[in-house]
């Protein structure tokens, strides 16, 4: 199945990064909440439009990495997949 979000929308599929520690004990990504996610953007919206009608184009495009914070995004299931689904001013950057 496709999705195509709809204005300023982007679907990620998120990165789980396992932390490990010197002694090789693997922590879950619940230990630490707040720590910001990353991602790849696998689809962006065509943009917001501003008042006058004039579409804003989107920042990020899609297979780059972003990074957000943990409680930005909504999950949502698509044949089997988890991905989420935000709005763009809540991303905090693109990693490079």
């Amino acid at each position: 199945m496709k999705i195509q979000p709809l204005h300023d929308k982007v679907i990620i599929k998120p990165l789980n990064e396992e932390e490990v520690t010197e002694s090789g004990i693997v922590l879950p990504d619940t230990v630490d909440k707040e720590k910001p996610m990353q991602g790849e953007v696998i689809a962006v919206g065509p943009g917001k439009m501003d008042e006058s009608g004039k579409r804003i184009p989107m920042s990020v495009k899609k297979g780059e990495t972003v990074l957000f914070t943990k409680y930005g995004p909504d999950e949502v299931e698509i044949d089997g997949e988890e991905y989420l689904v935000i709005e763009e001013d809540k991303i905090l950057g693109i990693v490079k």
